[in-house]
């Protein structure tokens, strides 16, 4: 008979140790385990590295006209694989540095929207009483300003400089981040952790972004992903009706609204930004997704 009386969990000598994961560590595989996701990041990082490298390998310019090839189809002699806009610049190049502009515009006012929500929603939610009232109402009263007129009438003052019109999307885009950061850190700011910092008295600052604001890392990167998208078409939004960026700089809200005008003779010239603004947002928020479901404590 058998005298093996281990304890249940007990591993043999030669057993090899047991490694702990960490909960990043399991986001990564259950991010990888989204196909659709997986798929979508890598066509996201081929867009933005073909927007990047690529005007710097094709033999045009994007500011360059040719008067004898003004809005000609798309052909594979001379290079122009997306043919040609009224003024004889090369689409493809322009699709390309437009791309670069609108990530850019996207990504640095996601950023700048996210930096003060982040900060709003954590201090309002660990401070509270009165301090956290007057903040939300703050919030209210900027939700109830229609968002696009806003952006429009600062875009006309300011002008249409590229740091303003990154300016002027981050303004009011960083609203829904501070509500998502407030409700979480009301239910961080009660674990122990947050009362032993309390008591022994480190101070309410360091509390809140050494503390509080990185375990909230997993909501802020998914509201992140999510942020990015609405940014890009907003931009785009703003091109369209021409409060984007200046000619002869351009972006695919302003291919979008230059195709527009000429849809019916030139098809091409709004095909193709459209589908990299199409493909971009659809990429992003697949990877939203996928974040979500990776990220989502209840799935742990």
């Amino acid at each position: 008979m058998s005298t093996n009386l281990r304890p249940p969990g007990a591993e043999h000598a030669g057993d090899p140790p047991t490694v702990a994961r960490s909960p990043w560590a399991h986001a990564r595989t259950r991010f990888a385990r989204n196909h659709a996701a997986v798929v979508s990041l890598a066509l996201l990082v081929f867009i933005a590295l073909a927007c990047v490298v690529g005007p710097w390998l094709l033999p045009h310019a994007y500011d360059e006209t040719d008067w004898a090839k003004m809005g000609i189809a798309p052909t594979w002699q001379s290079w122009h694989w997306f043919g040609t806009d009224e003024l004889g610049r090369d689409l493809l190049v322009r699709t390309l540095v437009g791309g670069r502009v609108s990530l850019t515009v996207g990504l640095l006012a996601t950023l700048v929207s996210v930096s003060v929500g982040v900060a709003w929603g954590a201090i309002a939610g660990f401070v509270g009483g009165r301090v956290d009232a007057l903040m939300m109402r703050i919030v209210d009263i900027l939700y109830a300003i229609p968002y696009l007129l806003i952006a429009i009438m600062m875009v006309t003052v300011l002008g249409r400089d590229f740091y303003l019109v990154v300016l002027t999307i981050a303004a009011f885009s960083w609203m829904d981040m501070a509500r998502v950061v407030r409700g979480q850190t009301l239910s961080i700011k009660s674990k122990e952790y947050i009362e032993a910092a309390r008591a022994i008295g480190v101070p309410t600052a360091r509390i809140v972004f050494m503390h509080v604001v990185p375990n909230l890392l997993g909501v802020v990167v998914v509201y992140t992903s999510i942020t990015v998208p609405a940014v890009i078409l907003t931009e785009s939004v703003l091109s369209f009706l021409g409060l984007g960026v200046q000619e002869p700089m351009t972006s695919w809200g302003v291919l979008i609204n230059d195709g527009a005008n000429v849809m019916a003779s030139s098809p091409w010239m709004i095909w193709f930004p459209g589908l990299a603004l199409t493909v971009t947002l659809y990429c992003a928020n697949f990877i939203g997704d996928g974040l979500r479901d990776a990220l989502d404590p209840q799935d742990h």
